[in-house]
């Protein structure tokens, strides 16, 4: 297959954040001086509750390495209450839906509201810090209002791709000991509608410490309901208050698990922590993405 060279052009490179001498400057200090370097990138990308006392503490050899210990902040808090001054009434999330006749614009203010609601939502049904959330949903933005609402009170989330079999799900569950699950009535993948409720149900079969599911409605297809333990998204959210604080975090504290896909072997749950992993990915969006 033959490779297809697309040139930067002089005005495009001329508005980028970095040029070739300034990352490689970048790198270097990275490597000579991590301590200084970080403590430099995580002041500049993250707002901290509480600021840290030891910015890297690693032992390479043992595969130990623990970032911003003592330090305290909120990533629900970083991506939405730090820019509802300035940015409020800014878009936030631009969503695009299976049929490109459905789109949906979210403003910062907007999406703070249902964050909140969702995590007060979650709260009511005994969801709290250190807890596990499965997240089984289709490209829509309550995916995103569940994993910040789950960041904003502690909780820890694992997505599992819409795609993916009961029995992967399942798997899954159990794995991370999760006791909620958050999904939908139906995706939309290629103007084809698949299952989720009914796959989360097969599934939740051999997941008996599951007490809640969430549901959103994507489709509003006909999906069965479990008194008790189904509650629709729309109207647990809708009885919530817009209203609720950012639960300190320490850096160190777990974020969300993520499965790898099982291709070559049971799948193995990775586990990222707070602190170094938000101001890592602060800093690849604006110099990879060039915001």
């Amino acid at each position: 297959m033959s490779e297809k060279i697309y040139p930067v052009t002089p005005e495009f490179a001329r508005k980028a954040w970095l040029n070739e001498e300034q990352y490689q400057a970048m790198y270097r200090r990275s490597i000579d001086d991590p301590e200084g370097f970080w403590a430099e990138q995580a002041e500049q990308f993250v707002t901290w509750f509480k600021p840290w006392d030891r910015v890297r503490n690693s032992d390479l050899s043992k595969g130990q390495v623990r970032w911003f210990e003592g330090g305290q902040l909120n990533v629900s808090y970083n991506c939405l209450d730090r820019h509802l001054e300035k940015r409020g009434d800014q878009v936030a999330i631009i969503w695009e839906g299976d049929d490109p006749n459905q789109d949906k614009k979210i403003t910062y203010r907007e999406l703070h509201a249902e964050v909140c609601r969702f995590a007060n939502a979650l709260k009511a049904r005994g969801v709290k810090k250190g807890d596990r959330v499965c997240i089984y949903m289709p490209m829509i933005p309550e995916v995103a209002v569940a994993m910040l609402a789950c960041t904003r009170i502690g909780a820890i989330h694992s997505v599992v791709f819409g795609g993916f079999s009961p029995d992967s799900l399942k798997d899954r569950i159990l794995n991370a000991d999760c006791q909620v699950l958050i999904t939908a009535d139906e995706s939309v993948r290629g103007g084809k509608n698949v299952p989720l409720k009914a796959n989360a149900d097969r599934a939740l079969e051999h997941c008996p410490d599951v007490h809640t599911v969430f549901v959103t409605r994507r489709t509003g297809g006909k999906i069965n309901w479990v008194e008790g333990r189904d509650f629709w998204h729309h109207e647990a959210t809708a009885a919530a208050p817009a209203d609720c604080p950012a639960e300190p975090m320490d850096a160190e504290d777990p974020l969300f698990i993520l499965y790898t896909s099982g291709s070559t072997g049971k799948p193995k749950g990775v586990l990222h922590t707070t602190g170094g992993y938000l101001v890592s990915v602060a800093l690849t969006h604006k110099y990879v993405f060039d915001y």
